[in-house]
């Protein structure tokens, strides 16, 4: 008795649909993906272990290292400084005031500063800092 031989057909496994799904999700996370971006003055923040993200519009006072002051990027004085907080914070209520100070400024001139916002206004303050390095 004499068997045909059957050819068998090459199973294959059509990826092209997989790359397609992989590249949609990859664009839709990289679109709703969002960065937070700081503020271009470079200062050298201190770490802490606790992180904590705002999202609305903060005011910013920056302190470098050779003690010069910004308020939201624009140098400013720190006799000029409470007359412009009292500006900003007009009508706002629970406005939120940020020192970002470089970690070689004496403590003395952020406190400073905290005490300059608490007579313009500003109820609420916090001090930026790094995440820690593991």
């Amino acid at each position: 008795m004499k068997f045909k031989r059957v050819k068998l057909k090459e199973a294959g496994l059509d990826i092209t649909p997989l790359i397609d799904v992989v590249f949609l999700l990859l664009i839709f996370f990289l679109l709703s993906s969002s960065f937070i971006m700081q503020p271009g003055i470079k200062v050298t923040l201190p770490e802490a272990t606790t992180d904590d993200i705002k999202t609305k519009k903060d005011v910013f006072v920056t302190i470098t290292r050779d003690g010069s002051y910004f308020l939201n990027e624009e140098a400013i004085s720190l006799a000029v400084l409470p007359d412009k907080l009292r500006v900003m914070v007009a009508g706002e209520v629970d406005q939120l005031l940020i020192v970002k100070a470089d970690r070689e400024v004496t403590h003395g001139r952020v406190v400073e500063v905290m005490d300059i916002a608490k007579r313009a206004g500003i109820d609420r303050l916090a001090i930026a800092t790094e995440p820690k390095r593991k």
